[in-house]
């Protein structure tokens, strides 16, 4: 008997699902920062046994669209709730706020697909506020099992794949056996040039950029990659370039060892900022980015 089916992770923006998807994929797949709203796109991670294979699929944070790019991202999760054969629906004990995520609560009630609530970060409270929460869970999703982790800590991250594995149908595998996601090279590399301008940059910045591989070239001892990063308005672009170049170059330097350790091999990474005015309300600059705008 093999078993294999789409396992969605969703739920409100920086409650851990990148942290939890990495934790259960055993692989660095998606962007963890601080930050809210690091995902963008529905990013898969698969993990093979002999006899199972789990497609996990990380979404952006359920949030109420401010322009034409949030919505694209809150289709990502529309779809993750309509093809999922075990849904992951993550909080935690420090959550601000329910964003969009009561609607989503009351579509997951009434669809009838397995259900795990995931309540993260139960390292940052206590056993009694801990119980508080699973009782209210209980009554919100009662049909659900709620399954308490910390992913930063590696806790209950076996116990919760156990129970995911429980409810996986049967059925033979989606992809071959030696695959690890659906995304490309080209890819993890525009989303690691992402993070770091995350972790650089304050206020909107981070929010503004879109990353473009322009050309990236395999070599047996190098890959060379050039990258266009893009900003919503000129303003933006000075900043992120800083005094004498001096911020993107630490942006390409921290970009280029972190690509350099995840292919395990040398890079020469080339970045450069262009302006793309307002791109994120720009629905043929969103389709040519990856995105899908209505």
């Amino acid at each position: 008997m093999h078993k294999s089916g789409f396992v969605n992770i969703i739920g409100n923006p920086n409650v851990g699902k990148s942290t939890l998807m990495n934790a259960l994929v055993g692989e660095r797949l998606s962007i963890i920062t601080s930050k809210a709203q690091t995902t963008r796109h529905r990013i898969l991670g698969i993990v093979n046994g002999d006899d199972f294979q789990m497609v996990f699929s990380d979404t952006p944070g359920i949030l109420k669209p401010c322009y034409k790019l949030q919505e694209s991202m809150m289709n990502f999760v529309r779809g993750a709730l309509s093809d999922a054969d075990v849904l992951l629906y993550v909080t935690d004990t420090v959550e601000q706020g329910d964003a969009e995520g009561s609607e989503i609560v009351e579509k997951i009630a009434r669809s009838g697909i397995p259900t795990l609530v995931v309540i993260n970060k139960i390292d940052l409270t206590t056993q009694e506020k801990l119980e508080a929460l699973v009782a209210q869970w209980h009554e919100r999703l009662p049909e659900a099992e709620i399954v308490p982790i910390s992913a930063k800590e590696g806790f209950n991250i076996a116990g919760l794949f156990d129970r995911i594995l429980a409810r996986l149908p049967e059925g033979e595998p989606f992809y071959p056996k030696d695959t690890l996601t659906d995304k490309t090279l080209r890819f993890f590399a525009s989303e690691i040039i992402r993070e770091k301008i995350l972790r650089n940059y304050d206020k909107e910045i981070p929010y503004s950029c879109q990353i473009e591989i322009e050309a990236y070239k395999e070599e047996p001892q190098i890959d060379r990659i050039s990258a266009v990063i893009y900003v919503a308005r000129n303003s933006q672009k000075g900043i992120l370039i800083g005094h004498k170049g001096e911020k993107l170059k630490k942006v390409g330097r921290q970009a280029r060892e972190e690509l350099e350790e995840f292919l395990q091999k040398k890079v020469f990474l080339q970045l450069f900022v262009k302006v793309s005015e307002d791109w994120r309300n720009d629905g043929q600059q969103l389709r040519r980015f990856g995105y899908d705008p209505q």
